[in-house]
């Protein structure tokens, strides 16, 4: 294992790529330094390939993070990761993609490469769901209680959002239909099933177990710990299952889909 001229190039644009990332304010510092980290484990593991997959992964959900962010506004409040992605967002979302990719470099199993691209399916497939859904004129409805809640409740739905979410992992899966041999274009649509389902595992999560807070000054329900200048207080949920542990955990389990599709 080695990495060529072109990897090096990659890696470079990818620098200025997370660079760019940090100047228009989709990733924090410590963002930027994970991202790089995990950047780099993948072009040791998948090349090349795996550098211009997780790129469509980063252009395309920097591009909806930024998109009429304006509008975001009321969501961002209630979300923890809001429009900035800081170090350990990026590792909850980047994690396994890199772990898998040093696998199918070491192991030489196709089956660690699909865990790689439905990894990243599953993160696309959530930020796409949470991006675009918040654009929505109607309101996201809890998967609960099925009563309509306000943009950016964890444990919501709206149809913009499950369109976009399913379309966000078809891309990863069409994308890697182009770049390796190994996958088909069945596994690709199966590898777009597993992401789009592990989004809904997201939003299961969110619903059921992640833990949510409320401010006590002007008291909205809120993913952050703080709020208008003070430390929020619990409201419900499990205290370990905050936004990152839930990606987490949605990423892995949609991942591992793709085991029992292939």
């Amino acid at each position: 294992m080695y990495i060529t001229s072109s990897e090096i190039v990659g890696v470079l644009a990818l620098i200025l790529g997370v660079y760019g990332g940090y100047r228009f304010q989709a990733l924090s510092v410590s963002g930027g330094i994970v991202a790089l980290l995990i950047s780099f484990l993948i072009v040791l593991g998948t090349g090349i390939k795996g550098l211009f997959l997780i790129g469509a992964f980063f252009v395309t959900s920097s591009f909806w993070s930024r998109f009429k962010r304006e509008r975001k506004r009321s969501a961002d409040e209630r979300n923890e990761k809001g429009g900035k992605r800081d170090g350990y967002q990026v590792l909850a979302n980047g994690l396994l993609p890199a772990i898998a990719s040093i696998g199918f470099a070491f192991i030489k199993n196709d089956l660690f490469l699909f865990i790689f691209i439905a990894a990243l399916a599953t993160a696309n497939s959530d930020t796409w769901a949470s991006e675009i859904g918040s654009l929505s004129r109607k309101k996201p409805v809890h998967l609960l209680s099925l009563k309509q809640v306000e943009a950016g409740t964890s444990g919501a739905m709206s149809l913009l959002g499950t369109i976009a979410a399913f379309f966000g992992a078809l891309l990863i899966g069409i994308v890697s239909y182009f770049l390796w041999n190994e996958v088909s274009l069945t596994i690709a649509l199966l590898i777009a099933l597993a992401g789009f389902l592990g989004n809904l595992v997201d939003t299961f999560l969110g619903a059921t177990v992640q833990v949510t807070y409320y401010c006590p000054s002007c008291y909205l329900v809120t993913e952050k710990r703080k709020h208008c200048g003070m430390k929020t207080q619990y409201k419900q949920g499990l205290r370990l299952f905050n936004n990152e542990v839930v990606n987490f955990l949605a990423i892995m389990l949609g991942s591992l889909v793709i085991l029992a599709f292939i």
